[in-house]
């Protein structure tokens, strides 16, 4: 199975600042259809927020998500993988902690972001590649 970052290595990487608000960063999900953000601050990645953070620690405790920083609901020091990690420990790593998304990061530079959807994807075409192949 490949590493990782092959799954992503071609898509452009969104962040958000830590003191940007909640809804910059609803809009900015949105806009790019993306259900994650990585957060960014001056030693690099400090967190993630996604949307499941703003219902629940925004939307659903009537927080007003355009006077709140994302600093203060986001996952602090989200788990990371670095890009030569595979892909199946990738998935183990998102069902035993209970995340869909993870950080790709070599160092302090964030890389990517891989969700359990691109890897779910990526495992549907392999099987569609291979009954073709087989002809089952």
């Amino acid at each position: 199975m490949p590493h990782v970052y092959e799954l992503v290595k071609d898509r452009r990487v969104y962040s958000i600042e830590a003191d940007r608000t909640v809804l910059e960063a609803a809009r900015l999900m949105m806009e790019r259809s993306i259900g994650a953000l990585p957060v960014v601050g001056g030693e690099g990645l400090v967190g993630i927020i996604s949307e499941r953070d703003i219902m629940n620690r925004v939307v659903a405790v009537g927080r007003q998500p355009g006077t709140t920083r994302v600093s203060e609901v986001m996952t602090a020091r989200p788990r990371t993988v670095s890009s030569d990690e595979t892909i199946e420990n990738c998935l183990f790593l998102m069902r035993e902690f209970g995340f869909r998304h993870l950080p790709i990061c070599d160092g302090k530079e964030l890389k990517g972001l891989v969700s359990s959807r691109d890897i779910l994807l990526r495992q549907l075409s392999e099987r569609e590649a291979e009954s073709r192949k087989y002809g089952t």
